[in-house]
């Protein structure tokens, strides 16, 4: 659920409270509170019913978690692999994208721009922060909107892309609400048939290269401890087996990482300017186990903050490059969400900030080399498909020394 949709009027509202309290409004009650923008041309009404009719046709798969840790190259015949190499510059360059799957003439813009940026820059490597399939998520794991939404799109930007779930990517009954974090098992589905799309698990990590790494990425999935209604599924609950054992997973790959820099991949950001605010207090919620984000704010902190160079992360439709502080222990958060949809033109909090932008398309490439880590940011002109480079940072020494150092 993202800028321009409904969110619960309380925290931890499990699904059909919300849908109740739908019917409520819809009767005279007090209108809901929004986090902003509202199609003129939905109503509260429509909304729900078109979500619940969803819902009724959905045939919703039994979680099965493997998490994989330096998983090998897996995908459908032909499937893109990955560099094992520098390019020419003697950098691994990544395409970074968030919030993507919308299948409009905006994706289609940023990824004609991104696909030019990649030529030039030898891109080897893609990645994509979540909301891969907009609004519901896919209905199978052979859904024709994996070809719109993501293939067809993307044609020409041919590298493996390391994808993570996103909110609407796991919607339940209210469409972007991360009420049915099963729904993911779909994509991961998905990358067996696909050459781009790879996703192994739910998370996992990617060194670069395999056998001795200079970078290494940990794709992570928020849904669970950030979602806008309360998990039924014991299997999912913020403190349920499968958040524990990611939460284990991820401590013990960052601790036991050999690469020099390290990337951790996600949806929900930590420290965000826009709208959405940041974890602990997502959409102005500070009370419940969910909707906050508070729990994703103590992993991020406990687990995160201090070892990992970067968070990569969508959600907010803004272009944000933060300053790493002692807050963040070195780390420096960077919010790219902005790939299909935008946001309204201003900063909502006050977090140091290198470089923002609130109201532009666009994408991100990352470069890293053993001398540095380079994050290009690029605006995108939708009418003329054309990308402008907006702003660039470098930081050349790592938070946290590799393993084995």
């Amino acid at each position: 659920m993202c800028d321009d949709e409904l969110i619960p009027p309380q925290a931890d509202m499990t699904e059909r409270e919300w849908l109740r309290a739908g019917s409520e409004a819809a009767a005279g009650a007090p209108p809901m509170r929004t986090t902003g923008r509202v199609p003129q041309w939905v109503n509260r009404r429509t909304l729900l019913g078109g979500a619940m009719a969803g819902a009724a046709l959905a045939v919703l798969p039994a979680p099965t978690q493997t998490p994989a840790s330096a998983a090998p190259r897996l995908g459908g015949p032909g499937a893109f692999p990955f560099p094992q190499h520098p390019n020419g510059k003697g950098e691994f360059a990544v395409l970074v994208t968030g919030d993507a799957g919308t299948g409009d003439e905006a994706q289609y813009a940023v990824a004609a721009a991104a696909r030019d940026v990649c030529r030039d820059e030898h891109i080897g490597l893609a990645v994509g922060l979540g909301d891969n399939i907009y609004e519901n998520g896919p209905e199978s794991d052979h859904d024709s909107e994996f070809q719109d939404k993501f293939e067809k799109p993307n044609s020409g930007i041919d590298v493996p892309w390391l994808m993570v779930l996103g909110n609407h990517d796991c919607s339940g009954l209210i469409p972007g609400s991360g009420g049915d974090p099963s729904r993911g098992d779909r994509e991961v589905a998905y990358a067996r048939t696909s050459k781009r799309w790879y996703m192994p698990s739910r998370y996992y990590s990617v060194p670069l290269p395999a056998a001795d790494p200079l970078v290494e990425f940990f794709a992570i999935d928020t849904i669970p401890w950030s979602s806008y209604v309360a998990q039924l599924d014991p299997y999912y609950r913020w403190d349920g087996p499968y958040m524990r054992e990611q939460r284990s997973w991820l401590d013990g790959a960052l601790r036991a990482s050999r690469a020099r820099w390290k990337v951790v991949l996600s949806h929900h950001p930590y420290l965000n300017n826009g709208k959405h605010g940041s974890a602990g207090s997502y959409d102005g919620f500070e009370i419940g186990n969910y909707t906050s984000g508070v729990h994703l704010k103590d992993m991020y902190e406990k687990v995160v903050c201090g070892r990992a160079d970067l968070i990569l992360s969508g959600h907010d439709h803004t272009l944000q490059v933060l300053e790493p502080t002692a807050r963040t222990g070195g780390t420096r958060q960077v919010v790219c969400g902005a790939s299909a949809k935008t946001e309204d033109g201003k900063a909502h909090f006050q977090n140091p900030a290198a470089w923002q932008n609130f109201s532009d398309h666009g994408f991100m490439v990352l470069k890293v080399s053993a001398a540095r880590l380079t994050i290009d940011v690029y605006t995108v002109d939708v009418a003329t498909r054309k990308a402008t480079l907006a702003h660039r940072t470098r930081q050349s020494r790592p938070v946290a020394a590799p393993a084995h150092a």
